[in-house]
């Protein structure tokens, strides 16, 4: 969420399917021939894109047409035309990790909830503890069905007397539905649709954003999961330092018409590059975050998915949120599976619902794979039985009938470098 934190390409979030089931906010997944097209290190022709995809009712992001002037191979994704890549995904990934890459991510969803006992009718819903969540701070949070299973992942952010909330873009309109349902007709809901989301993410992403921002108070005073009110091309902005590259960096929130502007003036800056869906998703790989559609989904809870530190405190020993008998059990028993991450041997990557076997048995299945531009490896995450995960255990992927050697690694396999 987080981004998603993106959710890739799957989030955030940010999840990905490019082929849609339903409507467009059904869960998606990606086609083998997707992923193959998602991970080639050169620009890829785009009617080969196009061949993969069907075709819903596709929305247009308000950077539709600068992404095209600058070459952007556009793809279906989450209801949108949006840009899997410009000079090369890999290239973009490592642009990314050394200097400063920039991201648009307005297909995520930005709500606002506000109205008299917003805090406890959210706490019904999400295991977060809003009594610590102080103004100007934001939080990891996760949707909850009754069972516990994980209906998406999501950013919350103290507003002045409401709550800012962000949530994967190809789950928005489930999300939406499913807060209208359970919350309580006092509170209200809005949907923030005229705004747009860009992330700035990498080491010198604080130097090229520093020199357009003017504010109460400097940019320096934001650290990790901080945001601020500022203004920037002549326009009012919300700044988290926050993203899901595990980069320091930022992510924007600004009027719909500004866009373009705000996008010129840091791209302008020599630090500063725009990044397709193809890197970020490589970089939050490497940096170990989930995706939601993939790696996180209604099957799997925050246990088994190693989220427990999105259990707050208080609500372990309180409970009172949707799905909290069965994820309060697992953290106490523990959950049958874990959610790990792999190294691969040799240069042959695997992808996701490839099969992992501890000798001849089956111990589980990648939800996400590829290739790491940072460590020069093929990397994986996925679900297997609890008593295989340790760090270390060697492990098979089957690929094509081929069994290929892998290793347990503790994630990430890139060390996050947020600014604290």
């Amino acid at each position: 969420m987080l981004w998603k934190v993106f959710p890739y390409l799957a989030g955030a979030a940010e999840g990905v399917t490019l082929s849609y089931k339903a409507g467009e906010s059904s869960q998606v997944s990606v086609t083998e021939g997707a992923r193959d097209f998602l991970s080639c290190a050169e620009p890829c022709p785009v009617s080969e894109a196009e061949d993969l995809f069907e075709a819903p009712e596709i929305e247009t992001l308000p950077l539709d047409s600068w992404h095209r002037a600058r070459g952007g191979r556009m793809v279906e994704f989450a209801g949108y035309h949006m840009p899997v890549q410009y000079e090369g995904i890999i290239a973009e990934h490592l642009w990314t990790r050394q200097h400063a890459g920039l991201f648009d991510v307005s297909h995520m969803g930005q709500l606002q909830l506000s109205g008299e006992g917003v805090d406890a009718a959210v706490e019904a819903l999400l295991p977060i503890d809003l009594s610590t969540l102080k103004l100007g701070m934001q939080r990891y949070s996760l949707l909850l069905d009754e069972e516990g299973g994980i209906l998406d992942d999501l950013m919350v952010s103290r507003w002045p007397d409401s709550l800012y909330v962000v949530v994967n873009g190809a789950t928005k309109w489930d999300d939406i539905a499913h807060l209208r349902e359970h919350l309580s007709d006092e509170i209200t809901l809005n949907h923030l649709d005229d705004r747009a989301l860009l992330a700035l993410q990498g080491p010198e992403a604080f130097a090229a954003l520093e020199r357009h921002v003017s504010g109460e108070w400097p940019l320096a005073a934001l650290t990790f999961m901080k945001f601020g009110k500022f203004m920037m091309g002549g326009a009012e902005v919300s700044i988290s330092r926050s993203g899901y590259t595990g980069e320091d960096g930022f992510e924007i929130s600004l009027p719909a018409e500004a866009a373009e502007t705000i996008a010129n003036l840091l791209c302008g800056e020599p630090e500063v590059k725009p990044i397709g869906l193809g890197a970020r998703d490589s970089l939050r790989l490497e940096a170990g975050l989930p995706l939601y559609g993939h790696d996180l989904s209604p099957e799997t809870s925050p246990i088994d998915a190693g989220l427990n530190f999105a259990i707050n405190k208080r609500r372990r020993s309180e409970g009172g949120f949707l799905g909290a008998d069965q994820v309060l059990r697992e953290l106490t028993d523990g959950a049958p599976r874990k959610w790990i991450g792999l190294t691969l041997e040799g240069r042959q990557a695997a992808r996701e619902g490839a099969e992992v076997f501890a000798g001849d048995k089956k111990v589980g299945a990648l939800t996400s794979g590829g290739f790491s531009p940072s460590l020069e490896q093929p990397i994986a995450a996925a679900y297997v039985t609890a008593a295989q995960a340790a760090p270390g255990t060697k492990l098979e992927i089957e690929v094509r009938g081929k069994r290929l050697a892998a290793t347990v690694t503790p994630l990430p396999f890139v060390p996050h470098r947020y600014h604290r």
